[in-house]
């Protein structure tokens, strides 16, 4: 039961992350005007940017990384 939660926690931050990423990449992102709950819409808005702060964490941890290098 601990397991299976902690596996989904960890599986809702990567999908966080790779929406994070598609945002950077491509500029889209969910449509959060069409959730018609104010609380629903916060608690989406707030998931959204902890992908942007585990994306950010990651580019960081990479880049210190002798195995990354950055291209133009």
């Amino acid at each position: 039961m601990f397991g299976t939660l902690i596996r989904l926690g960890i599986d809702a931050a990567l999908v966080s992350a790779f929406l994070a990423g598609v945002r950077r990449t491509t500029g889209l992102t969910p449509k959060l005007s069409d959730v018609p709950n104010k609380d629903i819409r916060q608690l989406l808005r707030s998931y959204l940017e902890f992908g942007e702060y585990l994306f950010d964490f990651a580019v960081v941890i990479l880049g210190r990384s002798s195995s990354f290098e950055r291209r133009s």
